[in-house]
């Protein structure tokens, strides 16, 4: 019995021996990639829902309002 308290003794004060884990930023650096703008990335062949030209702001845009309707379920259930 007392090796078995020992033993959840020794486990517990392990699991309270983690090290914090702190980020270090440069300053005025960015860390991440650069975005790129939505419209100018190829459509999903996929999936077979993205219909615009690539590096056109309007149909990517007409897309994504399709998409949205398509998502209302209002819209959805009285087709």
């Amino acid at each position: 019995m007392k090796k078995l308290l020992m033993l959840i003794a020794v486990f517990g004060l392990a699991g309270c021996g983690e090290p914090d884990q702190v980020v270090v930023y440069k300053q005025g650096k960015y860390q991440g990639k650069p975005d790129t703008r939505p419209w100018d990335n190829e459509p999903l062949a996929l999936t077979g829902s993205g219909k615009w030209t690539k590096g056109d702001r309007a149909s990517w845009e007409t897309q994504i309002k399709a998409r949205q309707l398509t998502q209302h379920e209002d819209k959805r259930i009285y087709q």
